[in-house]
């Protein structure tokens, strides 16, 4: 029987480490807005997704729910969506709080990907 080892190699000091994470499913709940002390818009949001993937060479049913997060004008964006609405999100992967440390996806790019009847799609928001 063949034994694997396993050989962690240091990432070069000009690599930056990668969080990217894109996720579509429908919306299950969504709170209310609400503004950070410094004003911006902050919407949180409960996603449920389901695919078909393939892990080691064998398709499987992928289920989940993700908490998620978005501040500026893609929770601006998000306040037309309903429950049951289909989205398409890119964003990242972060800490809900330094107490809970599960994941959040923080919202920077959402796409209704219904038809046109939101007929709205939010960029990153502008960095000047």
């Amino acid at each position: 029987m063949p034994r694997w080892r396993l050989r962690l190699l240091p990432l070069p000091p000009e690599d930056k480490p990668s969080n990217l994470t894109q996720l579509s499913g429908r919306l299950l709940e969504r709170g209310a807005l609400r503004r950070t002390p410094a004003g911006i818009p902050v919407l949180e949001f409960l996603l449920a997704h389901v695919s078909t993937q393939v892990e080691a060479d064998v398709e499987r049913k992928v289920e989940c729910e993700m908490a998620c997060v978005a501040m500026g004008r893609p929770a601006q964006v998000l306040l037309a969506a309903k429950p049951g609405d289909r989205v398409r999100l890119e964003g990242f992967l972060a800490a809900r709080s330094l107490k809970r440390r599960s994941p959040m996806l923080h919202v920077n790019t959402v796409e209704f990907v219904e038809g046109t009847e939101n007929g709205i799609q939010a960029e990153e928001q502008d960095r000047s």
